[in-house]
């Protein structure tokens, strides 16, 4: 997609009033998600439809988050959130295995393997992560890129050396599934939060599930809608499960999905490429800026800006009409297609005083 376009699309997608750099917590509701989930909650209000809303819409957004992951749709499982999917993986491994992870690395991420008790969790440096497998080790869990200073993982080296010693690989793409291209493919498993870069409500999340690994990852929180049936499923124990990774869905929060679905829909239609050579070039004129003040910022290609020490400052660039964040001390910015050069000038205009 070209500029132009590009242009034009934000204009006619987004309606932000402030100078927004903090998708890394929350991105920004395009106009048309905003309008199918009012349209749903309104004839939910008054009664006009018959349940709470579209399982139509469900899968449509589990089409729309496989083709921006390379995958096929019977791969991918819908939810509500990475805790859960992850508490599924942890819930699969036997006691004793060893799961090793980066230092740093977000709780749901971690959590549900280290409160199990009976797992032995390594922590290393992102940098090592690659050198640090070893046999024995079960499984690698890891962020494609790190919350709290957008640094990028090595990708290649980790699963090569998942694949060179029998481990396998849960990769979480919450903070670069819509920017950054993602063949969730090359993973046993990749879990994404859909309210950050694939500008979905909050409470859609979606979980990929290789066909290797589901033969050992247990249905534990199967319902109805984990059928291979599902309409003739609703009363007593499900029969049949689906054949598909649809076994692992969770009951959909209909609203989140009801406006997920055309947000995914707008990402396909503008294209991850076109956004990641957007965004990543915004981003690139940040730390420029930024070195230019003075000021020593996280070295990395991502999208994501941080610079330690300087998270006390999120305040006033919010009084001044700047969303950024504060994660770990660092002052936190992220660029997404709706971003513009305006924008970088003006957080560093508010930062140089």
């Amino acid at each position: 997609m070209e500029t132009t376009s590009l242009s034009r699309t934000v204009d006619d997608e987004f309606a932000s009033q402030t100078t927004y750099l903090d998708t890394s917590s929350c991105g920004l509701l395009p106009r048309r998600t905003v309008d199918a989930v009012k349209a749903l909650a309104e004839s939910i209000a008054t009664g006009s439809r018959s349940g709470a809303g579209d399982f139509e819409s469900v899968d449509a957004a589990r089409a729309g988050f496989a083709r921006l992951a390379g995958v096929d749709a019977d791969r991918v499982a819908t939810g509500s959130s990475v805790a859960v999917h992850v508490g599924l993986i942890a819930a699969s491994l036997p006691a004793g295995a060893e799961v090793l992870a980066p230092e740093g690395e977000f709780s749901s991420v971690v959590s549900p393997f280290a409160v199990r008790g009976d797992l032995k969790m390594r922590y290393v440096p992102l940098d090592g992560l690659a050198d640090a497998v070893r046999p024995g080790t079960d499984l690698v869990a890891f962020s494609s890129v790190q919350s709290a200073d957008g640094r990028i993982a090595d990708l290649d080296a980790v699963r090569a050396a998942a694949a060179a010693h029998g481990a396998r690989t849960l990769l979480d793409a919450t903070q670069s599934a819509g920017w950054l291209p993602l063949d969730a493919g090359a993973y046993d498993y990749t879990v994404t939060g859909g309210f950050k870069f694939l500008l979905c409500p909050r409470g859609a999340s979606f979980l990929t599930v290789t066909e290797d690994a589901q033969r050992t990852l247990p249905p534990a929180f199967a319902a109805w809608v984990a059928s291979d049936d599902p309409w003739n499923s609703t009363y007593g124990p499900v029969g049949r499960l689906s054949p598909t990774a649809r076994r692992y869905d969770e009951p959909p929060a209909f609203l989140s999905y009801h406006g997920a679905e055309h947000s995914l829909a707008l990402l396909g239609e503008v294209g991850i490429d076109t956004i990641h050579a957007h965004a990543t070039g915004l981003a690139a004129r940040m730390r420029a800026g930024l070195a230019g003040l003075g000021h020593e910022v996280v070295p990395t290609e991502s999208t994501i800006v941080a610079v330690p020490g300087l998270g006390g400052r999120e305040p006033e660039l919010a009084r001044a009409g700047v969303m950024v964040s504060n994660r770990a001390g660092s002052l936190r910015a992220a660029f997404h297609l709706y971003n513009t050069e305006a924008d970088v000038d003006r957080a560093l205009d508010v930062l140089s005083g």
